[in-house]
């Protein structure tokens, strides 16, 4: 079935546990998500990211992945995660996605609040739930970061308050210290800020930069107030390790596709079973 964020991360905040959004850019990666919520009867989230449109475009995407959630006997939000630029966004909504992110995070703060009030409004309008992003969730470059000064990176608890009340947005995505992509050091959590963030504001708050992170990372994450976690590094190269391993001389692309849903499915479940949100259905 497909639904809101609403319907899915209020209920993982109030029993503490975490729902995944797993971002797929083809149909092997969608049926692995979503095989992997069924059968541990799992509320998900499927989407994709602005950053993967070169790979498959939103109109690609919603072409499978919105019948595939209405199918689903599980809850399954379809989101456009890190949106940058209006008219994506629009274009995502247009087509039905029942999420979207605005992810203003680099702008000034006066500037995040206006754009993402905005946009909440417009999102209303569809029917979708909107994410924001305060304090900034970077790319990975290796180097773990030092907590100790935030520097406009770091998501000030008393700025969150007072950004998720004046934008009502549905979803909070904060920065304390993970960054996007493999890491090669382990990143250097601010669970102290995180809990700070938890007890000012009202709305599920989101983990970005997720894959990579230890088991126990993810649980005291979530332990201090992570509602949702988004992972696409681990599935992506579950996916391009299933092919390899898979693939002999002579085989084609259908020969390894059902391999490489399996091995999406299984690294999903395993992401599930760390977040709680098994058996939640």
């Amino acid at each position: 079935m497909l639904v809101t964020l609403n319907d899915v991360l209020l209920d993982a905040q109030k029993k503490h546990y975490a729902v995944g959004l797993f971002n797929t850019v083809n149909l092997e990666m969608a049926k692995g998500v979503l095989a992997a919520a069924e059968e541990t009867r799992s509320p998900v989230i499927i989407g994709t990211a602005e950053i993967l449109l070169p790979y498959a475009s939103l109109e690609e995407l919603a072409y499978f992945l919105l019948p595939m959630a209405r199918k689903a006997t599980v809850p399954v939000v379809v989101h456009f995660d890190h949106g940058l630029t209006r008219e994506k966004i629009l274009t995502a909504l247009r087509l039905g996605f029942s999420s979207v992110m605005y992810d203003c995070s680099t702008a000034s703060y006066e500037e995040n609040i206006k754009n993402v009030a905005q946009m909440k409004e417009i999102a209303g309008m569809f029917g979708a739930t909107l994410e924001a992003e305060l304090g900034h969730v970077g790319a990975n470059d290796g180097a773990a970061e030092d907590t100790s000064s935030d520097s406009g990176i770091y998501t000030d608890p008393a700025q969150a308050k007072d950004f998720a009340q004046r934008t009502g947005c549905d979803a909070l995505a904060v920065a304390i210290g993970t960054a996007h992509g493999a890491y090669k050091e382990k990143p250097k959590l601010d669970i102290g800020r995180l809990s700070e963030i938890a007890a000012a504001v009202d709305v599920p708050l989101v983990l970005h930069g997720g894959s990579g992170l230890s088991d126990q990372d993810f649980r005291d994450c979530i332990a201090h107030g992570i509602g949702k976690v988004n992972i696409f590094t681990d599935i992506n190269c579950a996916a391009a390790q299933a092919a390899h391993d898979g693939y002999q001389e002579g085989m084609g692309l259908t020969d390894l596709m059902g391999g490489i849903a399996d091995a999406v499915k299984r690294e999903t479940i395993r992401k599930m079973q760390v977040f709680g949100c098994v058996g939640r259905v």
